[in-house]
């Protein structure tokens, strides 16, 4: 299969990437290489003769129409996305050019490149979405994949506008589409401005660990190489149409969270005192949803998937690999907003 990836540079891109070329898939990775991306992060596949790289912004229409006939791609896979609420709130245009317009382009040259090969049957367009569509949960419930869609925050707003999106070229073109709709990701190459990656970082540098409120927001947790594992399930096999919700069936507050990472580093490279003692609580931002939380049901009894790791188990790898990884995080330090406390309204 020849897989089209956007935005393969990044976080879950990139972990898309690396799984599919380990699986024998030959894989476009197109990314616009904005401050989030790094080439290091697909270095281990970057050599392999299944590996293509075009350096390509979703926002140019006319790179794409190149992209899609140059490599003729079997499937697409779309990740490029501007992907952090906290800079969706200091700069909401860009979510709105990159995840709106972005999306729309796309849509538009794969639409225009399926059509021109005679609309093969096998052609998937796969868009990758997130749960914070849905808004926010009380203390019970889940959400399923017929959750009214509630965004609050101008990143989850444009999410949910390119869902729509992506639905509506399905109904109106017959475009065939599948979308997925993650829970919070971590793992490996998380980029250092999110919530897991803060924490490790600033605990190793015994810097203030900045926690928002009073750390009860509630997230299920996906460790990164499932939730790849799940996207390549679903662009095989997902039934065309549909939609499918990837959860990490891991619901912990914030606040818990970061005890554990507190607590891992403390056996993994312990000092005179806890590391938890630099948890400092910070004001909340604006339009903090409390909970989310995935019902996964449908990809589970539909494609058998489940995540394989708890969250203590991915949070154990994910430090771990930060500490064997050092080079790599101290390249990124100096890239735009590293560091600096993003989204207080």
């Amino acid at each position: 299969m020849r897989i089209l990836v956007t935005g393969g540079a990044g976080f879950i891109g990139s972990a898309v990437v690396r799984l599919a070329v380990s699986r024998g898939h030959h894989v476009i990775n197109m990314d616009a290489l904005t401050y989030a991306a790094c080439q290091d992060n697909v270095a281990s596949v970057a050599d392999s003769p299944l590996y293509a790289f075009e350096h390509a912004d979703i926002r140019d229409r006319v790179a794409l129409d190149r992209v899609f006939t140059k490599h003729n791609p079997d499937v697409v896979m779309h990740l490029a996305a501007e992907s952090h609420v906290d800079r969706s709130i200091d700069g909401p245009g860009d979510f709105i050019e990159t995840n709106i317009t972005g999306t729309y382009n796309m849509l538009e040259a794969a639409r225009s490149y399926w059509m021109g090969a005679g609309k093969p049957e096998t052609f998937r367009f796969h868009h990758i979405s997130t749960d914070e569509v849905f808004g926010s949960l009380g203390e019970t419930g889940l959400f399923t994949e017929d959750t009214p869609y509630d965004p609050r925050s101008p990143y989850s707003a444009s999410k949910a506008s390119s869902d729509h999106l992506v639905r509506a070229w399905h109904e109106t073109y017959g475009l065939p589409v599948v979308l997925t709709n993650c829970s919070n990701n971590y793992g490996p190459f998380h980029f250092p401005e999110k919530l897991v990656p803060v924490v490790i970082l600033r605990a190793l540098a015994g810097e203030e660990i900045p926690v928002y409120g009073k750390g009860e927001n509630i997230r299920d947790w996906l460790y990164v190489e499932d939730h790849a594992d799940a996207l390549l399930l679903v662009v095989e096999k997902g039934t065309l149409g549909r939609c499918y919700n990837i959860g990490g069936e891991n619901e912990a507050r914030n606040i818990d969270l970061v005890r554990t990472i507190c607590s891992v580093l403390d056996k993994k490279r312990p000092k005179d005192t806890p590391y938890a003692d630099l948890i400092t609580f910070v004001s909340d931002r604006p339009g903090h949803d409390m909970r989310y939380a995935i019902d996964p049901t449908r990809i589970r009894d539909e494609l058998g998937w489940r995540p394989s790791v708890t969250v203590e188990q991915g949070l154990e790898k994910t430090v771990q690999w930060y500490l064997d990884n050092e080079k790599w995080w101290r390249a990124l330090q100096n890239r735009d907003g590293v560091g600096k406390r993003l989204g207080a309204g």
